[in-house]
């Protein structure tokens, strides 16, 4: 099957990050027009050059207000619409609770937790006029079980995973579907040094049945199948991509 998402505009944050870059391509490759947004804007307009699809760069800062409304309102002037929003734009920190500093909390806050809502608040009267939306949340699967670390980063995770089920409730008569996805080890920039460092031994790879790290191109078939109407059943659902991490 190809061409599952011909006709239909889907911006996606941190799009210059491993999910959202194998998101971004996917996306291109199954005929989507695409907003690609980061906080980087050289790397952003690079990703956008090698996509073979129309596309409209644009450097996106998801903790601030005003950089959402110039990002959809760039999205409303070259579009004229907004039918996917995939928020994969995240940060981590790794103390545990007493370690955990004030501004680090706030900027893991402000990125993960805040830019969710903002993205969600700002999109959704393009979203709603669409009639057929699909917002796709990233968590993790920190965002359903407890590690003993990572304080502020899971508190974030949590939380988008409620507030993806509130909006879902919220918007499930009114066109936008809204769901989350829960990456488990995946070998992302964020965590390729950790991994470098542990490699097999990473505490999280010798919990996971597979006994490996997924790649970002095991995860983006996954928002593909969100943001397309395959999944027009589908709201406020978890879906879980952990080589079974959390299985047991």
């Amino acid at each position: 099957m190809t061409g599952r998402l011909a006709g239909k505009v889907a911006l996606i944050t941190g799009a210059t990050g491993g999910i959202g870059q194998a998101t971004a391509e996917l996306f291109a490759r199954e005929g989507a027009s695409l907003v690609v947004t980061d906080i980087a804007g050289d790397t952003t307009e690079k990703l956008a050059a090698s996509l073979d699809t129309d596309v409209l760069a644009i450097r996106l800062d998801v903790s601030s207000p005003e950089s959402w409304s110039e990002a959809i309102e760039a999205t409303r002037r070259r579009f004229g619409r907004l039918d996917v929003l995939v928020n994969i734009a995240g940060v981590v920190d790794w103390p545990g609770i007493e370690e955990t500093t004030m501004d680090g909390w706030d900027r893991v806050v402000a990125v993960n937790q805040t830019g969710t809502w903002l993205g969600m608040k700002t999109a959704m009267p393009l979203l709603r006029a669409s009639g057929n939306a699909s917002v796709i949340n990233t968590s993790s699967v920190l965002g359903l079980v407890g590690s003993g670390a990572a304080a502020a980063y899971q508190a974030t995770k949590g939380a988008v995973r409620l507030l993806t089920k509130t909006a879902a409730v919220e918007y499930a008569t009114r066109g936008v579907r809204v769901n989350s996805v829960h990456p488990g080890v995946i070998a992302t920039p964020m965590i390729q040094d950790l991994l470098d460092e542990q490699g097999d031994r990473q505490p999280d790879i010798v919990r996971t049945p597979m006994r490996r790290a997924g790649s970002p191109a095991e995860v983006a078939p996954t928002m593909l199948f969100l943001a397309s109407d395959e999944s027009s059943f589908v709201t406020g659902a978890e879906l879980v991509v952990d080589g079974g991490l959390t299985a047991h």
